[in-house]
């Protein structure tokens, strides 16, 4: 069975991922940032190590051989980032990412796979039409995210001289939202510390109160629920292809059905909540992933609509199985 590193094991993604492939038989080591995950990997049989990717000698702390590929998702986010700082970003994504290739190069690891921002292809919002995989990738010059996509974006320039140098096998992932659950149901936005606007109405629904869907309601957005993006995740991990660029979505879903499922599942059976229209309010920012490539190529099949990440969202709130990595909301509020 193959042996995978996951770098940012203890962010939402990375935590996902690293459960994942242990339940799946693979031998996992998780490496965080956080100096202490609290026990959690131990609890699950992995191996943790807390190092900082932006600092080179803290890989000869790491196995030199045995490693098939490193599914590199750590690096600083503007979802998290209160105020704004640029050099985290640098730090963690361009140096951070060349340090995990020279860590590669070094100990002859062959694969690797890196999330790509979505918003290097943002000038392309506002269209129903789905955008390619392979479109041109331009960084937005303004706002909280130019940095981080710019930083992204060298990254993958650098995974890509790698790549043509050395023989590294890069899966490139675009990511959309990845849809799931984590306790804190809080962003930022601009610096600005938000609720999530899903948390928000699903907050309201368990209460039964009403929910309006504000502009068009045909707004279409894309999707994609844990369950399937781990799914392109170990297609990457399998694939007998060399690598590539691979959108992750589903086929997106409209804000109409997004409101109503959230309406459907969340509510009390004895108080559903009533949904409303507001068209007299802005509209979503609409987008869609071509997602053509990532299933001819890698053979995914989504498998989760947007009725159905409601339901399992609802269940891992329950389950709460990351709770001694991330605590409980109540930590959040």
């Amino acid at each position: 069975m193959k042996t995978i590193l996951v770098l940012g094991a203890t962010g939402i993604l990375g935590a996902y991922i690293t459960l994942h492939f242990k339940d799946k038989g693979y031998n996992v080591i998780a490496v965080g940032h956080r100096r202490s995950d609290n026990g959690f990997f131990a609890e699950h049989g992995i191996e943790y190590h807390s190092m900082d990717i932006a600092d080179a000698a803290a890989f000869d702390r790491l196995p030199q051989s045995g490693i098939d590929v490193v599914a590199d998702f750590a690096g600083a986010l503007p979802a998290s980032m209160k105020g704004y700082d640029a050099m985290p970003y640098i730090e963690s994504i361009f140096k951070g990412t060349y340090n995990v290739l020279e860590y590669m190069r070094k100990t002859g690891i062959p694969r690797i796979i890196f999330p790509e921002s979505l918003f290097d292809i943002s000038y392309m919002f506002g269209s129903p039409v789905p955008i390619p995989a392979d479109a041109e990738r331009k960084a937005p010059l303004t706002g909280d995210h130019a940095m981080y996509v710019i930083s992204k974006m060298a990254a993958v320039e650098t995974i890509l001289h790698y790549q043509a140098c050395y023989g590294i096998e890069a899966f490139i992932l675009r990511l959309s939202r990845v849809y799931t659950y984590h306790p804190n149901p809080y962003t930022y936005t601009d610096g600005e510390k938000v609720m999530i606007s899903d948390r928000l109405l699903i907050k309201r629904a368990e209460k039964g109160e009403p929910l309006e869907i504000w502009g068009d309601p045909d707004r279409v957005l894309e999707t994609c629920a844990m369950p399937d993006f781990l799914q392109i995740v170990e297609k990457c991990v399998e694939s007998e292809r060399k690598g590539g660029f691979y959108n992750i979505g589903s086929g997106g879903s409209t804000l109409d059905e997004r409101i109503k499922g959230i309406a459907e599942v969340f509510s009390p059976e004895d108080k559903k909540s009533t949904v409303t229209y507001a068209p007299e309010k802005r509209d979503a920012m609409q987008f869609l992933l071509d997602i053509t490539k990532t299933k001819e190529e890698l053979g995914y099949e989504p498998q989760y609509s947007w009725l159905d990440f409601c339901r399992w969202f609802k269940a891992e709130q329950q389950k709460q199985r990351f709770a001694g990595l991330w605590g409980n909301e109540e930590d959040y509020e």
